[in-house]
């Protein structure tokens, strides 16, 4: 049994934890222990293609070989990992039964054509400029395309980590190397209203679900057949990948493809820039509503970054200083700025 005073030492300890995890540098020192990713000509492959990539009307029966079991019964709150989730004896009976009615569900959707996935990418010539990234409309990079603002990690760090930005993945301009960076939006959603009102006029909500679930899993399905083709064919800085489903889905591979509004990219209005660069709208039918939610529900969008030392992270906390230095990048009032990142003030 414990003693009370090695739980109140735990507690302390915990609690010193959780304070310093809150503590910020300034914004200036973030950015000195920035991420430096060296000169090495081997990490910054040119593309074999740049510019943009439609893929209209994509065979579902393709992409839905890239799906994502495990989440799919996240949706129904069935946690835990497929395949295992089946003969789990618990929860086995009723994930058997739902896998079964998905499958069943999923092979009408491909054969009768019920959704129609469309996607987006592009890949240009790119550099950072401080903590912005801006796009290029040729190799000359004398016209900027696009620019996207992006933020840094302030926290204090002990461990010598680096206070990373997604900038930091990209070679600044001031260095003089040539970098690139992709951008896409996938959608398998197109036409699921109709599907959706037709279970629910016949009282079959259950089905209604289904095909919501089915949609949103294909979309990010879709994403994962995109970037593998990016990695091997278009940027093609990964030409001989070749790994299995399990090893895709645990990303086990060179490169991230960050979605704007996750934690690396918390700010969603970006997504105007992204769609505008990508002309989103025309070549997926995905459209922005005035909050930046996509729809249909059943998309996805965000950057490609092929650096090696690309990582997934999170911004977390920032100053106000941070605040209004964003605020001029963009050009919007701090006003705009605190609706814009409330939730990481």
């Amino acid at each position: 049994m414990k003693k009370p005073k090695d739980e109140y030492q735990k507690i302390r300890t915990t609690h010193a934890a959780k304070q310093a995890a809150n503590v910020l540098v300034s914004l200036d020192a973030a950015r000195k222990n920035r991420l430096k990713i060296a000169g090495n000509p081997s990490d910054i492959i040119k593309p074999a293609f740049t510019g943009t990539k439609v893929y209209a009307d994509y065979p579902l029966s393709e992409i839905s070989g890239y799906i994502d079991w495990t989440f799919f019964f996240h949706a129904w709150r069935i946690t835990g990992r497929y395949p295992e989730i089946l003969n789990h004896p618990e929860k086995g009976e009723e994930a058997r039964k739902l896998f079964t009615d998905a499958r069943k569900l999923l092979e009408q959707i491909i054969a009768d054509k019920m959704l129609t996935a469309n996607a987006v990418v592009a890949i240009y010539p790119a550099n950072a400029i401080g903590d912005d990234v801006e796009i290029y409309s040729d190799e000359m990079r004398q016209q900027t395309i696009a620019t996207f603002h992006f933020l840094r990690n302030q926290q204090f760090r002990e461990d010598g980590r680096p206070n990373l930005c997604i900038s930091d993945f990209v070679a600044p301009r001031k260095d003089g190397i040539l970098d690139y960076i992709g951008g896409f939006a996938c959608t398998a959603g197109v036409g699921i209203e109709k599907w959706v009102d037709f279970y629910t006029q016949k009282n079959d909500d259950y089905h209604a679900l289904m095909i919501k679930i089915l949609a949103d899993r294909l979309a990010e399905a879709f994403a994962e057949w995109l970037h593998q083709k990016v990695r091997t064919i278009l940027w093609a800085y990964q030409k001989n990948e070749n790994l299995a489903l399990s090893s895709l889905l645990k990303e086990e591979y060179r490169g991230i493809r960050p979605a704007i509004g996750y934690p690396s990219l918390p700010d969603h209005s970006e997504k105007t820039i992204l769609f505008h660069w990508l002309n989103a709208e025309k070549n997926t039918g995905i459209h922005l509503t005035e909050n930046w939610v996509m729809h249909p529900g059943a998309s996805v969008c965000g950057i490609y970054l092929a650096h090696p030392s690309a990582q997934y992270f999170e911004v977390g906390k920032i100053s106000a200083e941070q605040l209004a230095d964003y605020a001029q990048r963009k050009k919007i009032s701090m006003v705009e700025a605190q609706r814009l990142l409330h939730s990481n003030l």
